[in-house]
């Protein structure tokens, strides 16, 4: 019984790592052609299937632990919205380019401090992915800062923009921190870290790169909007009917 608890709790937490990378992917990929310069369209597109490609890993390994014979492709394209576990962070919409790489670097730096958490689960599978996705999404962090940084200590339009993005995206912060019944099952067995143990450490990060680009810090009154995981904005299923058209409008397709 301790074992298939343990199983239904990996899958439920697979699904919140490859749901999260996919739906940021799937959010990046939709500057593809109008980056405000060449080199960040290439940079964003080249970021976007970065995340893609650790979703199918999550995803793929979510199937094999489920048992029922989905894999990452059924995982992520026959699924409803109820059914998705991303943070509320990821779906937020792109807004401008400054809000979609405050919405990044707010993320990269709770990522990339999970990732390196996850280098030492329990879980050879776990730690393998994590040990593979832990480069990129350092790279993505680099990146996100430096801009937040550009953005926030240049001009005048500039840094208001990103004071506005911030004061929007901080509220969705808080959820990247809440513990559950999830997290502390397979905390207990050395699988994952508690996502409150990550916390200190994304504080550090954040709060240094806020005060270099000039931003004030909102501090720690934040509340979280939304619900448990899978409680999801309209804004998930847009992203759904997009992502999920060609799967279920001809089901089973291949070429």
């Amino acid at each position: 019984m301790a074992s298939a608890i343990h199983q239904a709790a990996l899958f439920e937490w697979l699904l919140r790592m490859g749901d999260n990378a996919l739906i940021l992917g799937h959010r990046v990929s939709e500057w593809c052609g109008h980056g405000p310069a060449l080199e960040e369209d290439i940079a964003l597109a080249n970021q976007a299937l970065d995340l893609i490609g650790q979703c199918q890993l999550w995803l793929g390994l979510a199937g094999e632990v489920e048992g029922k014979g989905r894999n990452a492709d059924a995982l992520a394209y026959l699924r409803d919205a109820g059914a998705f576990r991303n943070l509320l962070l990821v779906e937020r919409p792109n807004g401008d380019f400054g809000h979609t790489m405050m919405r990044q670097f707010l993320f990269d730096a709770f990522h990339v401090e999970l990732l390196e958490a996850l280098k030492a689960s329990s879980e050879p599978r776990v730690a393998e992915i994590a040990g593979k996705a832990s480069k990129e999404a350092a790279y993505h962090l680099d990146r996100s800062a430096a801009l937040v940084i550009a953005l926030g200590d240049g001009t005048e339009e500039s840094h208001a923009r990103m004071a506005r993005a911030l004061k929007a995206l901080w509220a969705y912060t808080g959820e990247m921190f809440m513990d559950d019944e999830t997290d502390a099952a397979l905390a207990a067995s050395g699988t994952v870290p508690l996502p409150s143990s990550l916390k200190a450490g994304w504080d550090e990060t954040v709060g240094a790169v806020l005060a270099e680009a000039g931003l004030a810090h909102p501090g720690e009154a934040w509340q979280h909007k939304g619900g448990k995981r899978g409680t999801h904005t309209e804004h998930l299923g847009y992203i759904l009917a997009e992502m999920q058209f060609l799967q279920r409008a001809y089901p089973g397709a291949t070429w």
